[in-house]
């Protein structure tokens, strides 16, 4: 969140709330700043001198899933498959879904605590509406499809996966088999001509 360059303690400080916040969402424990503090054995004020509120920690432990999602968006956009392209899209932002459990509540919040994540989100969303244009303009996927239409679709998937797709490994392997599913469903249907 911070801006400029931190001081070699504030730095440490910075990453250790980072982590210890990264191990709670990995947990399933909501943030709250004051148990941050306790835990990290920082004074409160620091901790809300780096981080104002639990939205923008959280933001902040979801920062490295969504620019690498935003990076792997850009570079979707180069494939000159588009319905590869937008698979490819699509299964990767269902895995950090799976595998980042910041991602979901930073992705369904309405309201953005810092910029940098309303940035990431618009990158993200930019890139899966040209990339559905692209499959659509090329017949890979059905013309009535949008963008609206995907995000709850895929939202859907990773959380049926998350409350009956048992193991890590399961649930990997479902996501994808529930995707196929999706993919195979949202192409045109064949020609009776």
């Amino acid at each position: 969140m911070t801006t400029t360059p931190l001081r070699k303690d504030a730095a440490r400080n910075w990453e250790r709330i980072v982590a210890i916040a990264r191990d709670l969402v990995d947990q399933g424990t909501p943030l709250q700043l004051n148990d941050i503090a306790r835990r990290a054995g920082l004074g409160v004020a620091t901790v809300y001198r780096h981080f104002p509120t639990p939205e923008a920690l959280l933001e902040t432990v979801a920062a490295p899933c969504l620019e690498a999602l935003a990076a792997h968006g850009e570079q979707a956009l180069t494939d000159a498959d588009p319905g590869r392209a937008l698979e490819g899209f699509l299964s990767r932002i269902l895995q950090a879904q799976l595998t980042d459990a910041a991602l979901p509540q930073v992705v369904a919040a309405a309201v953005d605590a810092l910029p940098r994540t309303t940035e990431l989100k618009e990158s993200l969303a930019s890139a899966g509406t040209t990339l559905l244009d692209r499959a659509r303009a090329a017949g890979a996927v059905r013309r009535e499809l949008t963008a609206r239409d995907l995000v709850p679709l895929v939202c859907g998937i990773a959380h049926a996966v998350n409350v009956h797709g048992g193991t890590r490994t399961d649930r990997s392997e479902t996501a994808h088999r529930y995707l196929g599913t999706l993919l195979e469903g949202i192409r045109p249907a064949p020609s009776t001509e």
